[in-house]
């Protein structure tokens, strides 16, 4: 059985000084991807680098505490390439891949637009320059799965307030259109709809920091676990942990009937 978590930490400092790595060590997962993690090689500690049992790879973004993306493995990989040659993109820190024999393993954090018109703008920019690397990861002829945040919620079950959203970057029309092209084009399967292909409060990982979006579990479903058909068809359960929080975001865990 392989084990792969995935977690917005919202800061990696932050999330373990709130018990994160201390969680992490009694979950026997064997791939953990992470994004947001507000911080440089400099500010790494060893708890962070190294947590037990894991080793960890990291795409930083160029600016100080801003956005960049990790992942944390039991089993050396092949190969770990950062980034993917986007505009801007590289620059945030939001791509980091990791090869394991036939399985590809990538930690993926799309920016928000949320913002404003300038960041919204950039959001559109990576997903123009997204999809058609999509395409051709689907045409590597690998079993590929891509965990993090990708700040889209799907479709109206994905979020508590989907009627006064429809405007708001995260809901918005067209954002929505280009995750159903993800899907019903290119092929690539949504592990948890997969295995849940109803479910709709229980399979929210993000709530505002505003109001009482936590405790009146007004939350969105914007992390995923996206994986090729194959893979995908390994998929055996799926879990978002809620007892404790390390981030505004919910760890979410799937285990998959496969061996690295």
């Amino acid at each position: 059985m392989l084990r792969i978590i995935t977690l917005n930490l919202n800061g990696i400092r932050s999330a373990a000084s709130k018990g994160f790595f201390k969680w992490l060590a009694r979950q026997r997962a064997d791939v953990v991807c992470v994004q947001e993690l507000k911080a440089q090689a400099a500010d790494m500690t060893e708890e962070i680098l190294a947590p037990a049992g894991f080793r960890g790879y990291f795409h930083y973004a160029e600016k100080k505490g801003y956005s960049g993306v990790g992942l944390y493995a039991r089993h050396r990989p092949g190969k770990v390439t950062e980034g993917i040659g986007i505009p801007g993109g590289d620059s945030e820190g939001r791509y980091l891949r990791a090869d394991f024999g036939r399985l590809s393993v990538i930690s993926v954090y799309l920016p928000s637009g949320s913002a404003g018109p300038h960041r919204q703008k950039a959001k559109f920019r990576f997903m123009d320059h997204f999809l058609p690397h999509l395409k051709n990861l689907a045409a590597e002829g690998r079993e590929i799965l891509l965990c993090g945040d990708w700040n889209i919620a799907h479709r109206e079950i994905d979020l508590k307030n989907w009627r006064g959203n429809r405007k708001n970057s995260g809901f918005l029309p067209e954002e929505r259109a280009w995750l159903t092209k993800v899907f019903d084009e290119l092929g690539w399967v949504d592990i948890y709809r997969r295995l849940h292909p109803d479910t709709t409060g229980e399979a929210y990982t993000w709530w505002s920091n505003r109001g009482q979006a936590w405790a009146k579990n007004v939350g969105w479903r914007i992390d995923y676990q996206i994986a090729t058909p194959g893979f995908a068809a390994s998929a055996k359960r799926v879990a978002i942990y809620k007892d404790r929080r390390f981030s505004d975001h919910a760890p979410l865990t799937i285990d998959y009937d496969y061996g690295l």
